[in-house]
């Protein structure tokens, strides 16, 4: 049976799941959801999809789960795969709260007020209060990385694929990958897997479709 993912390109929570999928191999479909008209928060989405108004949801069979990190985790349980061996599934979960709270949580809103926001809307000093703490988390992952090339073990675990779901847009949310030579690197080791598709390419949804 075919894993249906409901999703939207922009988002980076999505991302995190939908790349999760590729990579695992496993077949999956995509759903829109049109959040930027407002899907998410009517009532029958509430009701019939996720009552925290929120994607990506996954459905597998009777499954449904919501929350990028549970999906993730559902998913290497499902395959035996990206969860951490050992010891090493703890710091593969340390990573996934801290990027839920440290990294994505901060970048996700950031890009939001910059880029989906009219100009006249977007707060300036909330903005340049995100970006520094963005500033420091890009800091914490970029000295990890040095001389890795994944942040946990000696191959690709959900601790990546969590940690760069931002990372791959290209609207300017204070991110310069150019400015962190070991996240470069790294990002690249993940362009490199199979199955690795840009976010805009993996999901329906994308800012042109509103230009």
């Amino acid at each position: 049976m075919t894993i249906k993912l409901y999703c939207f390109g922009e988002s980076g929570h999505s991302y995190k799941a939908a790349l999760a999928l590729q990579v695992h191999g496993l077949d999956w479909e995509p759903v829109f959801v049109d959040f930027f008209n407002g899907e998410t928060r009517s009532d029958a989405y509430r009701a019939e999809v996720n009552e925290m108004g929120e994607v990506p949801v996954l459905v597998d069979g009777d499954v449904r789960l919501t929350q990028s990190g549970v999906i993730q985790q559902y998913l290497s349980d499902k395959t035996g795969k990206l969860g951490g061996d050992g010891a090493d599934k703890y710091e593969v979960l340390r990573w996934v709260l801290w990027d839920n709270h440290k990294l994505s949580s901060f970048a996700g809103i950031t890009r939001f007020l910059m880029n989906f926001l009219p100009e006249d809307k977007r707060p300036a000093d909330t903005i340049a209060f995100l970006q520094g703490r963005l500033s420091g988390a890009y800091g914490i992952l970029d000295k990890h990385l040095e001389g890795r090339d994944w942040l946990v073990g000696d191959s690709v675990t959900n601790a990546d694929l969590t940690c760069c779901g931002y990372l791959y847009y290209p609207e300017p949310f204070g991110f310069d990958r150019a400015a962190y030579p070991a996240i470069d690197r790294w990002l690249s080791n993940i362009q490199s897997l199979d199955g690795w598709k840009h976010p805009y390419d993996l999901m329906p949804g994308n800012p042109s479709d509103r230009a």
